[in-house]
């Protein structure tokens, strides 16, 4: 109501004066900045954001934002936001921001440090180019955007030699000229990543993402800082990622000049950082296929709990440009047996029967084997089974004969 009231004045006093002009764009009406309720940006630490810049920080790598615009006169961007192109209109630049989103994602992208900013971008030396396909509006309702709108700042980036694509604010309608932008991006080495939506919530029914849910496009939900998903995150099986996107600290749009930052929510700053972490990679690799990139974001992401709304995990930068893409085909593990379970008393009575069969089948095959050799050994010896002769019988009188004296055969002793 009181933007409505600033208007109408404007236009009475134009026409007053004899000249009717645009009313202009007031700071009051801009979004502001807020106050951090922690001293140092929890992401920075999730994300190891302090060593990756050790590392690589994304000099000169192009990151196109597809939001509301990027403020960019922000001290903390220095001279990196291009003028860029108000996709809506078809023309003009969208280097100004009154609604904030696209300058949150982009502080998420590539802010530098300050003395009175503790909010570090992810590839802090990338080139922000800002592309408008939301209204920078702060009264208007639409958070989405139309797929042809989107279409067309899509070409506009590629055209514009942008290395990584972030959209921030998806659509919620399919078209073939949105398609045939993603296509044309990829096939010339362009990753596309987009925010998975704030739709996700069971009153909101979770409708599918354009153009999050096309398959060669890398699309991330939003977590808090103990690793829970965003509420309103957008679930299913094309989310790729997970990264911060809950209570993020980053720069505020609005004020020209400012450094004001703010705590903001959404799958956008989601979608910013892990736009940052693949701008990163074409920083440190170069100009990698999009599976590639895909590959090197996936396999390195820290795991966490499973389901459609985690995909792979939360991306790892440090771990996504220090590894290495491979096109071998994954090698099998080697199969290893389920430890046996507890066997019951029943089952110990059966094998305890079993075993003792087993052992009175082996005893009576092995006595089997001894009478076989037994009885073939003793046929070479010409053994034949026979009875034993009789025993030979002598005639005895009937009565006994005179006692015989032991002594009396003995001759007489010497006189």
């Amino acid at each position: 109501m009181r933007h409505a009231r600033r208007m109408a004045a404007v236009v009475l006093a134009a026409a007053l004066t004899g000249v009717v002009a645009p009313a202009p764009v007031l700071a009051a009406d801009c979004a502001t900045a807020g106050r951090l309720t922690g001293g140092v940006a929890w992401p920075r630490t999730m994300l190891s954001i302090d060593a990756v810049s050790q590392l690589d920080r994304a000099a000169g790598v192009v990151v196109a934002v597809l939001s509301t615009g990027v403020q960019a006169d922000k001290r903390q961007f220095g001279a990196r936001v291009l003028p860029g192109r108000d996709a809506i209109a078809g023309n003009g630049p969208a280097d100004t921001d009154c609604r904030g989103t696209g300058t949150q994602v982009a502080g998420v992208i590539a802010a530098e440090v300050t003395d009175d900013n503790p909010v570090a971008g992810l590839a802090g030396r990338a080139t922000i180019l800002p592309v408008r396909v939301v209204p920078d509006d702060v009264s208007s309702q639409e958070t989405s955007a139309q797929p042809g709108v989107l279409a067309r700042g899509i070409e506009f980036a590629v055209a514009e030699g942008a290395d990584v694509i972030v959209v921030a604010a998806p659509s919620y309608t399919d078209s073939d000229r949105l398609r045939s932008a993603v296509a044309s991006a990829i096939a010339g080495d362009v990753p596309v990543v987009a925010a998975s939506g704030d739709l996700g919530s069971s009153q909101d029914k979770n409708p599918a993402p354009f153009p999050s849910s096309y398959p060669d496009v890398i699309t991330a939900g939003a977590i808090d800082q103990n690793g829970k998903i965003f509420e309103k995150s957008g679930h299913g099986t094309y989310v790729d990622l997970v990264a911060p996107g809950v209570a993020v600290p980053t720069l505020q749009g609005g004020d020209s000049g400012s450094t004001g930052v703010v705590e903001a929510d959404g799958t956008a700053l989601a979608a910013g950082y892990t736009g940052a972490a693949a701008a990163l990679i074409r920083g440190r690799s170069g100009r990698l296929p999009v599976t590639d990139v895909t590959r090197l974001l996936t396999a390195s992401a820290s795991p966490t709990v499973t389901g459609d709304a985690f995909g792979a995990g939360v991306v790892n930068p440090y771990g996504a440009i220090t590894g290495k893409a491979t096109g071998k085909r994954a090698r099998a593990l080697p199969a290893l047996s389920a430890a046996p379970a507890a066997r019951s008393t029943a089952e110990n009575r059966r094998r305890l029967i079993a075993y003792a069969g087993a052992t009175l089948a082996a005893v009576a095959v092995v006595a089997v084997l001894m009478i076989t050799a037994a009885v073939r050994r003793s046929r070479r010896q010409h053994w034949r089974p026979a009875l034993a002769p009789p025993l030979p019988e002598y005639d005895e009188p009937v009565e006994p004969g005179p006692p015989v004296m032991l002594l009396d055969h003995l001759p007489a002793p010497p006189p």
